[in-house]
């Protein structure tokens, strides 16, 4: 693009045959262009201006030019341009003057401005709290390359510069928050309220209201949950009977006669001259006997399982991922997902479970008979150093409906009963307000965390399911304290230690019977909710759930992986 004639003047001498002298000339070069960009390409963010500067040469009298497909845009020496469509935009500046023209076309990329993008767990619905009682409030914000400085108002009077901001009222009355994230891009910000008051509200909750039940067996009946009553009576009756009152919150009972029963829980709680009570009914269904749908293996039956019925993962850095995960966006509801996990099992490719409590529900085409030994096997992708615990629990089909509909029951691991070890742990996870975004998590041990964004790896807009419709969903299991560790001490070397037996995905020494990837399981380990064998004639059914709640740093969470599922009595 550059003359050879850039600095170079021509001198003309014209000779006239009447006169002894010359007359010298001087005539300009054309002009020439110098981009204030060594590569001719430009960067703006959708919305903003840019100046786009060129130096020139050799412009007395020049006309500039500037046009996009011909069309043109200016026609001065700089351009102001604002991107209003995310792309690529290209555009040619020309100078042209009595002595010629210059030309050049440069390449503005316009792109998504990082404007923060904030959430807050609960804001929508507003806290409730009593005098004296304490509220951290922790939001989440989208990570962008610029600095980010953030604010917490309270009733408009900035109370902190942080992530967070613990909240305890000495009065009662409506205290109105407000977060804000900003940077040179934007901002962004969420509000919510706090109420406080003298005494907090009571509540509780109940994973189910129906309950069924062989004979002689032992269930328990109760809230999985409760908030705020401690010191209150639980009360279990059946028609007229108390059968239980105290502080105990859930019934540990067995039926030895066949039938329907209508069981009534109260819960009362008296607080100075405070009375507070919640009610619930539930039904209980007591079959007489264990093997009345028992399914025997046949001529055609597979040792592998034949059906996935539930496939609902954590959110983890493998849910909706198309690279390695092989979902396609098209999992957007519960049976899509359950023949997503189903096609990847029966092609020998791992399915993610997420992060804690996340699950998997199979069955077989028979009943896996409690041989007293191992009797089925689960093939996950541990190896040394690389463990990530999957609970296994076990049903039968005791109603004859053909699904998993019954009561579940742990297999014990080497874990089980260790004061480490917390049973009836569950997890709450929150929805994020944007694209890659963090997954915000509460758990009911007063404990928050989220699983991370990690963009340098796994880069789809959500780890939240897209199949849960609603915008929190709870896992409950039990969980281990987890064996993860920074070997190198400086963040680059990450170890998930193996346990020693009893878990799917996990480089067990114990039951890793055939040296590969296959942990193997014993029927005969079914436990109840009191850690008392059960003794199962036989299941149907297998879950497996991710059993620790950790992440390891730049690997992201731990999430327990499954590749299949068979009854080993068939091929040992």
């Amino acid at each position: 693009m550059f003359s050879v004639f850039k600095k170079l003047s021509i001198l003309i001498v014209l000779s006239f045959a009447s006169c002894n002298f010359n007359i010298p000339i001087t005539v300009e070069n054309p002009p020439i262009i110098h981009l204030d960009s060594e590569s001719g390409i430009y960067s703006t963010k959708i919305g903003r201006s840019i100046i786009i500067a060129p130096s020139y040469d050799y412009v007395t009298n020049a006309i500039y030019t500037w046009s996009i497909n011909d069309s043109i845009i200016g026609i001065n020496p700089s351009l102001e341009f604002t991107g209003e469509e995310l792309g690529s935009v290209f555009i040619k500046i020309k100078v042209e003057t009595e002595s010629g023209s210059d030309e050049e076309e440069i390449r503005v990329d316009v792109v998504e401005r990082e404007i923060p993008t904030v959430s807050l767990v609960g804001a929508d619905k507003g806290y409730t709290v009593s005098i004296g009682e304490e509220l951290t409030l922790r939001a989440s914000v989208r990570q962008t390359s610029l600095p980010t400085t953030y604010s917490w108002r309270l009733n408009d009077n900035i109370v902190s510069d942080s992530l967070q901001y613990t909240f305890i009222a000495d009065s009662i009355g409506v205290y109105n928050f407000m977060f804000r994230a900003e940077n040179e891009d934007g901002a962004d910000s969420i509000s919510t309220t706090v109420e406080v008051v003298a005494l907090p509200p009571i509540s509780w909750t109940f994973a189910q209201t129906e309950y069924q039940l062989i004979a002689g067996r032992t269930i328990e009946i109760g809230p999985v949950q409760t908030e705020n009553l401690e010191g209150a009576t639980f009360r279990f009756a059946i028609g007229d009977s108390i059968v239980q009152e105290g502080e105990k919150s859930t019934w540990l009972c067995s039926f030895t006669q066949e039938g329907d029963y209508l069981i009534d829980i109260t819960a009362t709680l008296v607080r100075g001259t405070q009375t507070d009570s919640l009610y619930q009914q539930v039904t209980l269904k007591v079959i007489s006997t264990e093997t009345l749908y028992y399914r025997p293996k046949s001529a055609s039956s597979q040792s592998k399982f034949n059906r996935v019925y539930e496939y609902t993962p954590a959110p983890g850095q493998f849910i909706n991922e198309k690279k390695t995960g092989g979902f396609d966006d098209t999992q957007t509801t519960p049976e899509t997902a359950v023949a997503y996990a189903e096609k990847r099992l029966n092609n020998s490719d791992w399915v993610s479970l997420g992060g804690f409590g996340g699950y998997i529900v199979v069955g077989f085409d028979h009943s896996i008979d409690n041989s007293g030994d191992y009797d089925f096997g689960v093939l996950g992708n541990s190896f040394s150093g690389s463990s990530e615990p999957g609970i296994v629990w076990v049903m039968q089909d005791e109603n004859g409906d053909g699904l998993p509909n019954d009561n579940w029951y742990e297999l014990r691991g080497s874990e089980t009963g260790k004061d480490s070890t917390i049973q009836n742990y569950a997890v709450t996870y929150y929805r994020p307000s944007a694209p890659q975004m963090p997954v915000q998590w509460t758990d009911n041990q007063g404990n928050s965390g989220q699983i991370d964004y990690l963009i340098a790896y796994h880069r789809q807009d959500y780890y939240y399911p897209l199949w849960i419709e609603e915008d929190s969903y709870t896992l409950r299991g039990t969980c281990l304290a987890s064996r993860t560790y920074d070997k190198s001490g400086n963040g680059t070397y990450w170890v998930n230690g193996e346990f020693d037996w009893g878990y799917v995905d996990n480089f067990s020494s114990t039951d890793r019977l055939t040296g590969d990837m296959n942990n193997y399981f014993k029927i005969s380990d079914a436990i109840d909710t009191q850690g008392n064998s059960v003794n199962l004639k036989y299941i149907d059914f297998v879950k497996v759930q991710t059993g620790v709640n950790v992440k390891a740093g730049w690997l992201g969470e731990n999430s327990t992986e499954v590749v299949g599922f068979f009854d080993y009595n068939m091929i040992k």
